[in-house]
Protein backbone atom coordinates (compact mmCIF):
# COMPACT_ATOMS: atom_id res chain seq x y z
CA UNK A 1 0.00 0.00 0.00
CA UNK A 2 1.47 3.68 -0.97
CA UNK A 3 2.51 6.02 2.04
CA UNK A 4 -0.65 8.23 0.44
CA UNK A 5 -3.09 5.34 0.53
CA UNK A 6 -2.14 4.73 3.97
CA UNK A 7 -2.16 8.34 5.44
CA UNK A 8 -5.81 8.68 3.82
CA UNK A 9 -6.51 5.42 5.77
CA UNK A 10 -5.13 7.00 8.89
CA UNK A 11 -6.89 10.40 8.29
CA UNK A 12 -9.90 8.86 8.00
CA UNK A 13 -9.09 6.83 11.23
CA UNK A 14 -8.54 9.85 12.72
CA UNK A 15 -12.18 11.62 11.24
CA UNK A 16 -13.74 8.56 13.21
CA UNK A 17 -12.20 8.90 16.59
CA UNK A 18 -13.68 12.58 16.34
CA UNK A 19 -16.98 11.58 15.48
CA UNK A 20 -17.15 8.36 17.70
CA UNK A 21 -16.12 10.37 21.13
CA UNK A 22 -18.63 13.04 19.98
CA UNK A 23 -21.38 10.54 19.72
CA UNK A 24 -20.20 9.50 23.56
CA UNK A 25 -21.47 12.59 25.22
CA UNK A 26 -24.83 12.21 23.37
CA UNK A 27 -27.66 12.39 25.80
CA UNK A 28 -30.68 11.85 24.01
CA UNK A 29 -33.12 9.41 22.84
CA UNK A 30 -30.07 6.97 21.20
CA UNK A 31 -32.36 5.76 17.91
CA UNK A 32 -33.24 9.66 17.01
CA UNK A 33 -29.53 11.18 17.87
CA UNK A 34 -28.93 8.45 14.98
CA UNK A 35 -31.23 9.41 12.43
CA UNK A 36 -31.27 13.27 13.14
CA UNK A 37 -27.03 12.83 12.12
CA UNK A 38 -28.04 10.82 9.21
CA UNK A 39 -30.18 13.06 7.85
CA UNK A 40 -28.05 16.33 8.70
CA UNK A 41 -25.35 14.36 6.83
CA UNK A 42 -27.84 13.78 3.75
CA UNK A 43 -28.27 17.48 3.60
CA UNK A 44 -24.39 18.15 3.51
CA UNK A 45 -22.85 15.70 1.52
CA UNK A 46 -25.76 15.07 -1.33
CA UNK A 47 -25.20 18.45 -2.78
CA UNK A 48 -21.31 17.82 -2.77
CA UNK A 49 -22.35 14.20 -4.14
CA UNK A 50 -24.07 15.32 -7.00
CA UNK A 51 -21.50 18.23 -7.67
CA UNK A 52 -18.89 15.38 -8.01
CA UNK A 53 -21.13 12.86 -9.72
CA UNK A 54 -21.25 16.02 -12.38
CA UNK A 55 -17.38 16.56 -12.19
CA UNK A 56 -16.59 12.37 -12.56
CA UNK A 57 -19.43 11.94 -14.95
CA UNK A 58 -21.18 9.87 -13.01
CA UNK A 59 -24.10 8.28 -14.54
CA UNK A 60 -28.13 7.94 -12.08
CA UNK A 61 -28.27 4.49 -13.99
CA UNK A 62 -29.43 1.01 -12.34
CA UNK A 63 -26.00 0.08 -10.56
CA UNK A 64 -26.05 3.50 -8.63
CA UNK A 65 -29.57 2.53 -7.24
CA UNK A 66 -29.11 -0.95 -6.72
CA UNK A 67 -25.97 -0.38 -4.90
CA UNK A 68 -26.86 2.20 -2.82
CA UNK A 69 -29.84 0.84 -1.85
CA UNK A 70 -27.65 -2.44 -0.68
CA UNK A 71 -25.19 -0.46 1.13
CA UNK A 72 -28.19 1.57 3.07
CA UNK A 73 -29.96 -2.05 3.77
CA UNK A 74 -26.15 -3.11 5.04
CA UNK A 75 -25.55 -0.08 7.09
CA UNK A 76 -28.64 0.46 8.46
CA UNK A 77 -28.86 -3.49 9.94
CA UNK A 78 -25.47 -2.65 11.30
CA UNK A 79 -26.80 0.46 12.90
CA UNK A 80 -29.54 -1.83 14.30
CA UNK A 81 -27.42 -5.02 15.31
CA UNK A 82 -25.02 -2.68 16.93
CA UNK A 83 -27.59 -0.86 19.14
CA UNK A 84 -29.46 -4.05 20.04
CA UNK A 85 -25.92 -6.05 21.07
CA UNK A 86 -25.41 -2.98 23.58
CA UNK A 87 -29.11 -3.21 24.93
CA UNK A 88 -28.92 -7.02 26.14
CA UNK A 89 -25.46 -7.75 26.44
CA UNK A 90 -22.41 -6.11 28.04
CA UNK A 91 -20.53 -3.11 26.24
CA UNK A 92 -17.23 -4.34 27.00
CA UNK A 93 -18.00 -7.36 25.24
CA UNK A 94 -20.00 -6.62 22.15
CA UNK A 95 -17.59 -3.29 21.56
CA UNK A 96 -13.83 -4.91 21.25
CA UNK A 97 -15.37 -8.49 19.32
CA UNK A 98 -17.29 -6.80 16.64
CA UNK A 99 -14.33 -4.50 16.12
CA UNK A 100 -11.77 -7.00 15.86
CA UNK A 101 -14.25 -9.80 14.12
CA UNK A 102 -15.24 -7.19 11.21
CA UNK A 103 -12.00 -6.77 9.43
CA UNK A 104 -10.56 -10.24 10.18
CA UNK A 105 -13.81 -11.53 8.32
CA UNK A 106 -13.21 -9.12 5.91
CA UNK A 107 -9.62 -9.76 5.26
CA UNK A 108 -10.59 -13.84 4.71
CA UNK A 109 -13.26 -13.06 2.74
CA UNK A 110 -10.87 -10.70 0.46
CA UNK A 111 -8.24 -13.51 0.18
CA UNK A 112 -9.95 -16.50 0.36
CA UNK A 113 -12.81 -15.46 -1.99
CA UNK A 114 -12.21 -12.46 -3.82
CA UNK A 115 -8.63 -13.55 -4.40
CA UNK A 116 -7.03 -10.63 -3.33
CA UNK A 117 -2.72 -11.07 -3.27
CA UNK A 118 -1.15 -10.12 -0.27
CA UNK A 119 2.55 -10.18 0.71
CA UNK A 120 3.98 -11.84 3.61
CA UNK A 121 4.96 -8.22 5.27
CA UNK A 122 1.36 -6.73 4.35
CA UNK A 123 -0.72 -10.03 6.10
CA UNK A 124 1.50 -9.66 8.96
CA UNK A 125 0.89 -5.81 9.42
CA UNK A 126 -2.92 -6.18 9.19
CA UNK A 127 -3.08 -9.19 12.02
CA UNK A 128 -0.57 -6.89 14.18
CA UNK A 129 -2.85 -4.36 13.58
CA UNK A 130 -5.70 -6.64 14.73
CA UNK A 131 -3.64 -7.84 17.55
CA UNK A 132 -3.13 -4.44 18.78
CA UNK A 133 -6.58 -3.38 18.73
CA UNK A 134 -7.65 -6.41 21.26
CA UNK A 135 -4.86 -5.06 23.79
CA UNK A 136 -6.18 -1.46 23.51
CA UNK A 137 -9.26 -2.68 24.30
CA UNK A 138 -8.66 -5.05 27.02
CA UNK A 139 -9.91 -8.37 28.14
CA UNK A 140 -13.43 -8.44 26.77
CA UNK A 141 -14.62 -11.34 29.73
CA UNK A 142 -13.64 -8.72 32.63
CA UNK A 143 -17.45 -8.11 33.36
CA UNK A 144 -18.01 -12.05 34.13
CA UNK A 145 -17.96 -15.23 32.70
CA UNK A 146 -21.83 -15.71 32.39
CA UNK A 147 -22.10 -12.33 30.72
CA UNK A 148 -19.65 -13.49 28.34
CA UNK A 149 -21.66 -15.71 25.21
CA UNK A 150 -24.26 -13.48 24.57
CA UNK A 151 -21.92 -10.71 24.35
CA UNK A 152 -20.21 -12.46 21.77
CA UNK A 153 -22.41 -13.52 19.95
CA UNK A 154 -24.09 -9.90 19.02
CA UNK A 155 -20.53 -8.73 18.91
CA UNK A 156 -20.30 -11.88 16.42
CA UNK A 157 -23.35 -10.63 14.41
CA UNK A 158 -21.85 -6.77 14.01
CA UNK A 159 -18.86 -7.91 13.09
CA UNK A 160 -20.32 -9.46 10.78
CA UNK A 161 -22.56 -6.73 9.39
CA UNK A 162 -19.31 -4.74 9.01
CA UNK A 163 -17.80 -7.30 6.61
CA UNK A 164 -20.67 -7.37 4.87
CA UNK A 165 -21.03 -3.64 4.16
CA UNK A 166 -17.26 -3.07 3.65
CA UNK A 167 -16.86 -5.53 1.02
CA UNK A 168 -20.06 -4.44 -0.57
CA UNK A 169 -19.04 -0.99 -0.47
CA UNK A 170 -15.35 -2.36 -1.87
CA UNK A 171 -17.09 -4.15 -4.77
CA UNK A 172 -19.34 -0.90 -5.70
CA UNK A 173 -16.36 1.61 -5.73
CA UNK A 174 -13.96 -0.79 -7.55
CA UNK A 175 -16.01 -3.34 -9.57
CA UNK A 176 -18.60 -0.96 -10.73
CA UNK A 177 -16.59 2.12 -10.50
CA UNK A 178 -18.77 4.39 -8.93
CA UNK A 179 -17.88 7.86 -8.08
CA UNK A 180 -17.35 7.43 -3.61
CA UNK A 181 -19.28 10.71 -2.96
CA UNK A 182 -22.26 10.10 -5.30
CA UNK A 183 -22.35 6.79 -4.17
CA UNK A 184 -22.37 7.37 -0.55
CA UNK A 185 -24.61 10.13 -0.59
CA UNK A 186 -27.45 8.30 -2.08
CA UNK A 187 -26.53 5.46 0.76
CA UNK A 188 -27.00 8.28 3.29
CA UNK A 189 -30.03 9.50 1.42
CA UNK A 190 -31.44 6.16 2.01
CA UNK A 191 -30.53 5.05 5.28
CA UNK A 192 -32.67 8.02 6.28
CA UNK A 193 -35.57 7.49 4.44
CA UNK A 194 -35.02 3.26 6.03
CA UNK A 195 -35.34 5.01 9.77
CA UNK A 196 -37.88 7.39 9.08
CA UNK A 197 -40.90 5.81 9.87
CA UNK A 198 -39.62 4.43 13.53
CA UNK A 199 -37.73 8.05 13.85
CA UNK A 200 -41.78 9.33 13.39
CA UNK A 201 -42.99 6.87 16.56
CA UNK A 202 -40.82 8.85 18.77
CA UNK A 203 -41.74 12.29 17.57
CA UNK A 204 -42.51 13.34 21.58
CA UNK A 205 -38.55 13.14 22.12
CA UNK A 206 -37.37 14.37 19.15
CA UNK A 207 -37.28 17.80 20.39
CA UNK A 208 -35.76 17.04 23.23
CA UNK A 209 -33.12 15.26 21.62
CA UNK A 210 -32.12 17.83 19.34
CA UNK A 211 -31.73 20.37 21.73
CA UNK A 212 -29.34 18.57 24.12
CA UNK A 213 -27.62 17.12 21.24
CA UNK A 214 -26.95 19.87 18.55
CA UNK A 215 -22.94 20.01 19.03
CA UNK A 216 -22.69 16.02 18.74
CA UNK A 217 -24.78 15.82 15.93
CA UNK A 218 -23.41 18.36 13.85
CA UNK A 219 -19.46 17.04 14.62
CA UNK A 220 -20.84 13.19 13.88
CA UNK A 221 -23.05 14.86 10.40
CA UNK A 222 -19.69 15.92 9.29
CA UNK A 223 -16.77 13.49 10.56
CA UNK A 224 -18.74 10.10 10.27
CA UNK A 225 -19.09 10.63 6.35
CA UNK A 226 -15.77 12.60 5.71
CA UNK A 227 -14.36 9.42 7.30
CA UNK A 228 -15.94 7.00 4.91
CA UNK A 229 -15.50 8.75 2.02
CA UNK A 230 -11.85 8.74 2.39
CA UNK A 231 -12.71 5.01 3.19
CA UNK A 232 -13.94 4.40 0.00
CA UNK A 233 -11.32 6.17 -2.06
CA UNK A 234 -8.96 3.79 -0.54
CA UNK A 235 -10.81 0.98 -1.59
CA UNK A 236 -10.06 2.20 -4.86
CA UNK A 237 -6.51 2.75 -4.32
CA UNK A 238 -5.60 -0.94 -2.40
CA UNK A 239 -6.99 -4.32 -1.45
CA UNK A 240 -9.94 -4.11 1.03
CA UNK A 241 -8.08 -6.61 3.17
CA UNK A 242 -5.60 -4.41 4.16
CA UNK A 243 -7.74 -1.21 4.00
CA UNK A 244 -10.21 -2.78 6.92
CA UNK A 245 -8.10 -3.54 9.48
CA UNK A 246 -6.16 -0.30 9.04
CA UNK A 247 -9.20 2.00 9.59
CA UNK A 248 -9.87 -0.19 13.08
CA UNK A 249 -6.62 2.31 14.03
CA UNK A 250 -9.60 4.36 15.15
CA UNK A 251 -9.75 2.67 18.03
CA UNK A 252 -6.45 3.05 18.89
CA UNK A 253 -6.92 7.23 18.69
CA UNK A 254 -9.80 7.47 20.35
CA UNK A 255 -8.88 5.26 22.91
CA UNK A 256 -5.97 8.12 24.10
CA UNK A 257 -8.06 10.49 23.47
CA UNK A 258 -10.56 9.03 25.90
CA UNK A 259 -7.73 8.68 28.45
CA UNK A 260 -6.94 12.47 27.84
CA UNK A 261 -10.05 13.80 27.57
CA UNK A 262 -12.13 11.68 29.79
CA UNK A 263 -9.94 10.98 32.14
CA UNK A 264 -10.33 6.71 31.73
CA UNK A 265 -7.17 4.68 32.87
CA UNK A 266 -5.57 1.35 31.54
CA UNK A 267 -3.58 4.63 29.57
CA UNK A 268 0.06 1.66 29.27
CA UNK A 269 -2.50 -0.60 28.07
CA UNK A 270 -3.94 1.51 25.42
CA UNK A 271 0.09 2.88 24.98
CA UNK A 272 1.35 -0.54 24.59
CA UNK A 273 -1.86 -1.79 22.03
CA UNK A 274 -0.64 1.47 20.25
CA UNK A 275 3.13 0.93 19.20
CA UNK A 276 1.85 -2.79 17.88
CA UNK A 277 -0.75 -1.21 15.95
CA UNK A 278 1.90 1.27 14.77
CA UNK A 279 4.11 -1.60 13.74
CA UNK A 280 1.51 -3.06 11.37
CA UNK A 281 1.00 0.15 10.02
CA UNK A 282 4.56 0.34 9.12
CA UNK A 283 4.42 -3.09 7.83
CA UNK A 284 1.26 -2.63 5.51
CA UNK A 285 3.32 0.98 4.54
CA UNK A 286 6.02 -1.44 3.23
Amino acid sequence: MSPGTVAMVLGAAGAHAVWNLASKSKRGDAFLFVWAYTWASTLLFVPFGIAMAIREQQPFDARLVVASVFSAGLHTAYSLTLQAGYDRAALGVVYPVARATGPMLTMGFAVLALGERLTPVALLGALLIVAGILVVIGNPFRTGSRHALPGMLWGGATGAAIAAYTLWDSYAVTIWRLAPASYYAGTLLLQGLIMTPLALRRRQRLAATLRSDTRPILVVALFSPLAYLLVLTAMQRAPVALVAPLRESSIVIGALLACWLFGEDHLARRVAGAVVVLAGIAAIGF
